[in-house]
């Protein structure tokens, strides 16, 4: 009796494993299909690009981005740190309730054109376009970064006309 108990409990374990197993490898998340935060742009349309550095002191360089409504930019990403960064986009309430979900799963891997993931020393391209005026945060959702500081905003002006704060 005490052996059946203790198969019936492996398989139990065991299937829970298997499960979270399969939604560490990647998901996809339809949080910014709203288009509020804008929409995945082409390389080809890029009407700039913009050089980012992700960094051990868990910092976004530049932090603060300026664009206007309609510009598709082409981010060439850099994780110039020793440690995993990644850089998403999202409003403050998808960011928070994904960082969230990072806490709980901490090898979730993502496979969204809002966001790329780099490893150490490794370099991408995320290309996005924004297509509303107001303000689209980015951050890293890596346990612990976000709450560290590691986290930026895009400004993007309507009209044509960009402000600075």
């Amino acid at each position: 009796m005490k052996y059946q108990y203790f198969l019936s409990a492996f398989a139990i374990a065991f299937a829970a494993v298997g499960s979270a197993s399969a939604q560490t490898m990647s998901h996809h998340h339809d949080d910014h299909a709203d288009n509020s935060i804008g929409q995945p742009g082409m390389a080809a349309k890029a009407d700039r690009t913009i050089k980012v550095d992700m960094n051990d002191n868990m910092r976004f360089t530049p932090d603060d981005i300026q664009v206007k409504a309609g510009d598709t930019i082409k981010f060439i990403v850099t994780n110039n740190g020793k440690i995993r960064h990644e850089m998403i986009f999202g409003s403050d309430a998808q960011l928070k309730t994904h960082y969230a979900a990072m806490l709980k799963n901490p090898e979730m891997e993502h496979a969204d054109d809002n966001q790329i993931t780099l490893d150490p020393g490794k370099s991408g391209e995320l290309v996005w376009q924004f297509s509303q005026a107001g303000t689209v945060n980015f951050a890293c959702l890596q346990p612990g970064h976000y709450d560290a500081g590691m986290k930026g905003s895009v400004t993007v002006a309507a009209n044509g006309k960009t402000h600075k704060h």
